[in-house]
């Protein structure tokens, strides 16, 4: 039987973060990052089936949940994000590979991380779930419309219609301090995305972490609109499960992942975005497949 789920807070610069760790810290370490605008409670059935076979982490990003919540879009740059990382492996998993694994704008970071230098040997593989990286979907897009494939990009750009919301000025403001709220949140992913909600999930904190987490949009994607700065070669093994209906993410996203690493396994999965929270089951046996895997060489 594993141990019971340990909180506390891991200082990362001015910034607390809240981590929950699960499972016998003697067995190969599985760090689980959440997306947009969710926080580490979307992982709670990925973690109960982990945890006896692996020592499982989990944090709020900064801007959500138990964490702190910087003022700025400057406080959620990709790099301050990757210290994060860094102070939670170094605090909870001190000197060993783990196994990386990112929902959402937690795949976003982990393609940041795993083609990061600093980070080579540090991750043992990463699996992304409906993550896309952001050069890759950068380019999808920017490469349609210089081939005038201008339908195509439509495509793409009409499930991501929230980000330009997110980024124009006032738009976080409006979308969860008028439009949505805790309530209706809650009502959106239970009914028209079929997420099993329950007492702490969706946090009471997501109209707070909505919010603030839209200056990860307004940081990083302008930035890399603007500057094009291309990802390096992955350092670890890549797993990209990709659920077969997600409104929000268009697959062609994707299209540059199999180009820039070279051997990933590529998994498609019925159900919306929130695979996490839809098929905990499905998502952990392959999570705990690839991880075992890697950690025999």
């Amino acid at each position: 039987m594993h141990s019971p789920a340990q909180n506390r807070p891991v200082v990362s610069g001015a910034v607390s973060i809240a981590v929950t760790s699960a499972g016998d810290r003697t067995r190969p370490t599985v760090v689980l990052v959440h997306g947009y605008p969710d926080t580490k409670e979307i992982w709670g059935g990925v973690i109960e089936r982990l945890a006896p076979d692996f020592h499982v982490i989990a944090y709020d990003v900064r801007g959500a949940g138990g964490s702190s919540a910087p003022r700025g879009p400057a406080a959620y740059d990709l790099s301050l994000l990757a210290d994060d990382f860094h102070r939670v492996c170094a605090e909870l998993a001190p000197g060993r590979a783990v196994h990386l694994v990112g929902h959402d704008w937690g795949g976003i970071q982990g393609w940041e991380f795993v083609t990061a230098p600093r980070f080579a040997g540090r991750i043992a593989s990463f699996t992304t779930v409906a993550g896309p990286a952001l050069g890759h979907a950068v380019q999808a897009t920017g490469s349609a419309l210089r081939q005038r494939r201008l339908r195509t990009a439509l495509r793409r750009l009409r499930r991501s219609w929230y980000i330009l919301g997110l980024c124009l000025p006032g738009g976080p403001t409006l979308a969860w301090r008028v439009v949505l709220t805790q309530g209706r949140w809650r009502r959106f992913v239970a009914v028209a995305e079929r997420v099993p909600v329950d007492a702490a999930y969706p946090a009471s904190t997501v109209c707070a972490d909505g919010l603030h987490g839209a200056n990860l949009y307004r940081r990083n994607i302008p930035r890399r609109l603007v500057r094009g700065t291309p990802l390096g070669r992955p350092h670890a093994p890549v797993q990209l499960v990709v659920p077969t209906g997600d409104r929000f993410i268009s697959p062609t996203y994707y299209d540059a992942a199999e180009r820039a690493a070279p051997g990933l396994l590529r998994r498609s999965i019925a159900g919306s975005h929130w695979v996490p929270r839809t098929e905990p089951a499905l998502l952990a046996e392959w999570i705990a497949e690839f991880a075992h895997a890697h950690e025999a060489g």
